[in-house]
């Protein structure tokens, strides 16, 4: 399950430190200004808001965007965009499994965009509901290790709600249902442990196992796909080894 979300830590870290950053926060804003929308401006009654604005700290972004980006969502001020959630669904190299979602105020532009990403790297569009279905909801929350072994990990978040611990090498992957995700954070704070991470996400159920040349490809498509404006986030059900990974990150 965790092969997707190994791969995805690191990049994103290296992500923070690279050109891409100015792509990465324009997402996260938009993220924080649609939760904001849906939920409301108060981030303590709004756990998708706070788990938002929490994200785009840890990534760095500006204390001001971030404020800005909650009152523009809430209508504390002018100039929020009205975005649509809208997912494309197709296939990358070996038969992968792609989701991918789009926060857009233009849906023929976002279609386009993704659709160009897909054929110009080896990916193809599929029908409605023929990757969906491979996927699964759930609450995911990254926890950095520190001196937490997996056995005490599961002992603070088993009660909450949790289903299972994975271990990503530097982190800790926790999943739960998306209901109980805001119960499992709660128990690692008022524990006083502080996570990277926590949103409702895509997990594959069934996963396809990929060699070196097959991931370098996956990872090709999946980040020309995040290249796009509108695209917020990439689920593909794949695993590699952490001898694949480190050839291909």
């Amino acid at each position: 399950m965790s092969g997707h979300s190994k791969w995805a830590t690191t990049k994103h870290k290296k992500a923070a430190l690279d050109a891409k950053r100015g792509k990465l926060f324009a997402k996260l804003i938009k993220n924080i200004e649609v939760a904001a929308r849906t939920g409301g401006g108060d981030a303590e009654a709004n756990p998708t808001l706070y788990d938002a604005m929490q994200k785009a700290r840890k990534s760095s972004v500006p204390a001001d965007n971030i404020e800005r980006a909650r009152k523009r969502g809430a209508g504390e001020e002018a100039g929020g965009a009205e975005w649509q959630n809208v997912t494309y669904e197709g296939y990358g190299p070996n038969g992968v499994g792609v989701l991918v979602e789009c926060l857009t105020d233009n849906r023929n532009r976002a279609a386009s965009e993704v659709r160009t990403a897909m054929t110009r790297n080896g990916g193809t569009m599929a029908d409605a509901g023929s990757v969906a279905y491979l996927f699964h909801r759930k609450g995911v929350l990254i926890l950095p290790k520190g001196e937490l072994s997996e056995d005490d990990v599961l002992m603070l978040v088993l009660d909450a709600g949790a289903e299972e611990v994975n271990d990503l090498g530097e982190n800790y992957e926790i999943v739960s249902e998306p209901g109980d995700l805001v119960n499992v954070r709660k128990a690692l704070q008022g524990a006083g442990y502080d996570y990277e991470s926590a949103e409702v996400s895509f997990l594959a159920s069934v996963n396809v196992p990929l060699e070196a040349e097959d991931a370098r490809k996956l990872f090709k498509l999946i980040e020309a796909l995040e290249d796009c404006d509108d695209v917020q986030n990439v689920w593909a059900n794949f695993d590699v080894s952490d001898e694949v990974l480190s050839q291909t990150v």
